[in-house]
């Protein structure tokens, strides 16, 4: 495998930013769409989805229902692009996948990781897990300036 990159313009991971802030102190999550080639992703768009866990377990978990995906893969469709993958919060913690995100990962999708610290937007990083399950590797964000 090549080295993994996530193309995203500037004002998509900003929009990313700001859901995980108004998410907060909650995690805040969503999909991200767009196309790929190779070992390259480019994030067209990102559709905001409902965290769908308890109010009590919102805080460090969120929880894309089945049907949300469902209406993410047709908006994904009637736009021609594929869902690449998910965007998440994790409030006051690193933007470090955790052994939760591994055990419910897909090997196929990107994880787009944002570490939010009293409110803000800190950093993000991305993520793919291996296909053996073993591990995640980080790609690498190649913000693209413009919109």
């Amino acid at each position: 495998m090549g080295k993994l990159t996530l193309q995203i313009t500037s004002l998509l991971l900003k929009q990313v930013h700001a859901l995980g802030e108004s998410a907060y102190p909650d995690e805040g999550a969503g999909l991200l769409l767009g196309r790929t080639d190779d070992n390259t992703r480019q994030v067209i768009a990102i559709l905001e989805m409902t965290n769908a866990r308890k109010k009590s377990a919102r805080r460090s978990r969120y929880l894309i229902t089945p049907r949300d995906m469902l209406r993410a893969e047709r908006e994904a469709s009637r736009r021609g692009l594929d869902v690449l993958g998910v965007f998440h919060s994790h409030p006051d913690h690193p933007n470090r996948p955790s052994e939760f995100d591994r055990e419910w990962a897909l090997p196929w999708f990107s994880y787009l990781i944002t570490s939010v610290q009293d409110g803000s937007a800190v950093q993000s990083l991305s993520w793919r897990l291996q296909e053996d399950r073993s591990e995640f590797i980080e790609e690498e964000i190649i913000e693209l300036r413009g919109v």
